[in-house]
């Protein structure tokens, strides 16, 4: 079976990981909130990884750090999310900080990414 590029890198599996944790953490969300703020946390942690996966299509590196750009800003998204369900008592603040390493992870390593591309298009 052949792999794609963003499929060995292992910022995109950690964003996997991610995503399968904030799916199961708003499972346990108000049904009310289902289309809003549930449905904005997970739209933020998809993109994450589906930016990565959509910019590694691209030919330049320039437009390759366009989508990591992207990818960092959804998780900063996703991590103001959280702290706003868990503002609101739809998390508690401890499972909110459980995922606090694992979003540092990420964004350092899409950081890192993201100036590897750019160094792609001056060599």
């Amino acid at each position: 079976m052949r792999l794609y590029s963003f499929e060995k890198l292992e910022v995109w599996q950690l964003s996997r990981k991610l995503l399968k944790k904030v799916y199961r953490m708003t499972d346990t969300f108000p049904k009310e909130e289902r289309f809003n703020l549930t449905s904005q946390i997970q739209r933020s942690a998809l993109s994450v990884a589906s930016n990565l996966a959509e910019g590694s299509g691209r030919v330049s590196g320039k437009e390759q750090a366009r989508f990591t750009e992207i990818a960092y800003s959804s998780l900063l998204e996703l991590l103001n999310q959280l702290i706003i369900a868990s503002d609101l008592n739809y998390l508690e603040e401890h499972k909110v900080n459980a995922l606090r390493p694992l979003i540092i992870e990420i964004g350092n390593k899409l950081n890192s990414l993201r100036q590897s591309q750019l160094r792609k298009d001056n060599k």
